[in-house]
C-alpha cells in the first residue's frame, strides 16, 4: 500500500491507475478505523480495481465546542489495518493541504432540504463541511465509485443529493451499519465511553428496534412513539438530542401513508454523542 500526503502526488498516482484502465474506488474516512470502516474498504474492492482511502479529520465539519481536538488519531494502526485489507492507496493530507487559505476563505457546498433538521439542526454547518470536503475529494480522486456507511444516514442522503444535483459522475454505495455483538453501532467515538457507559450504550439500538417493530406492526402515532422513545432513553441514562421518525427518502416527518420509514436518533451518554438509525418497510 502506498501513502501520500499531497494532492499533486495523489493525482499523479491515480492517473497512473487510470492509464492502466483500472476502475477507482474511494472510501473517505476520518481515521481511527474500526471494522465498520474496513467493511467499506472491502466493499470498494468488490466494486473497483484499486481503492483509495482518505484519512482526514475535517475541521470544517466540527462546530464550536465539539471534539475536533480530541478526535482520536491513530494513523500508524490505521495504515496497518488498511494494508491488511488490501487497500491500494492511502491519502492523509495535513489541514493546510486541503484549506491553504484557511476555513474562512474556503468555498463551501450547501445541500438544501436533506441537510436540514436532525444532525443538521443540532450541528449547524456540519453538513456544509461534509459536502465541501467530499466534493473536494471527488474532484481530487475522480473515483468511479465511493462507499459510505449507512450509520450516518443523513450524511449519506446529503452526499447522494449533492452527487445528483451537481452531476458528479460517481456511483455512491451505502453499506449497512456494522454493529458490535450487543447491537451498538460501531463508531470511532465509542472509545470515549466509560466502562459503565459502554454497558448502557446498546440501549439506543434496542429502543430503535422497539420503535421500528411498532411501526412495522402498523402503529401510526409517530409523535407518541417518538415521545415514548425519548422518555425511555432518559430513563436509561441518555440525554436525547433527537429521536425522529421520517420518510426514508425525504427525511421529512413520516406520515401514515409512507411505506419506507426511517427512525433517526442521536443521544448523549455522558459526554459522548451517539447516533444510529433503523429503517422499516411497510
Amino acid at each position: 500500500m502506498r501513502t501520500t500526503h499531497t494532492i499533486k502526488e495523489l493525482r499523479a498516482i491515480v492517473r497512473s491507475y487510470r492509464s492502466q484502465g483500472k476502475r477507482v474506488g474511494l472510501v473517505p474516512t476520518m481515521g481511527n478505523l474500526h471494522e465498520g470502516h474496513l467493511a467499506l474498504v472491502r466493499r470498494a474492492r468488490e466494486a473497483a480495481d484499486v481503492v483509495v482511502t482518505s484519512i482526514f479529520v475535517n475541521p470544517m465539519q466540527f462546530g464550536a465546542g465539539e471534539d475536533l481536538d480530541t478526535y482520536p488519531r491513530t494513523l500508524a494502526e490505521d495504515q496497518r489495518r488498511l494494508e491488511a485489507e488490501g487497500n491500494t492507496l492511502l491519502f492523509t493530507p495535513p489541514v493546510k493541504e486541503i484549506y491553504p487559505d484557511g476555513l474562512a476563505r474556503q468555498t463551501q457546498v450547501v445541500v438544501p432540504e436533506v441537510s436540514e433538521g436532525h444532525c443538521g439542526a443540532s450541528r449547524p454547518g456540519h453538513f456544509e463541511g461534509v459536502a465541501t470536503v467530499v466534493t473536494m475529494l471527488f474532484n481530487m480522486v475522480q473515483p468511479d465509485v465511493a462507499v459510505f456507511g449507512e450509520k450516518d444516514y443523513q450524511q449519506l442522503a446529503v452526499i447522494r443529493k449533492m452527487v445528483h444535483d451537481l452531476f458528479i459522475p460517481v456511483d455512491v454505495i451505502g453499506l449497512p451499519t456494522m454493529r458490535e455483538s450487543d447491537g451498538l453501532a460501531m463508531s470511532s467515538r465509542n472509545g470515549f465511553l466509560s466502562t459503565d457507559e459502554r454497558k448502557v450504550a446498546p440501549a439506543l439500538h434496542q429502543v430503535l428496534s422497539e420503535t421500528g417493530k411498532a411501526i412495522a406492526d402498523g402503529n401510526n402515532d409517530f409523535a407518541d412513539l417518538e415521545a415514548t422513545a425519548r422518555d425511555t432513553l432518559n430513563a436509561r441514562g441518555f440525554r436525547p438530542d433527537y429521536f425522529n421518525i421520517v420518510n426514508s427518502h425525504t427525511l421529512k416527518p413520516a406520515v401514515p401513508g409512507d411505506r419506507q420509514i426511517t427512525v433517526l436518533a442521536a443521544a448523549f451518554l455522558g459526554t459522548t454523542r451517539l447516533i444510529d438509525n433503523l429503517s422499516v418497510e411497510r
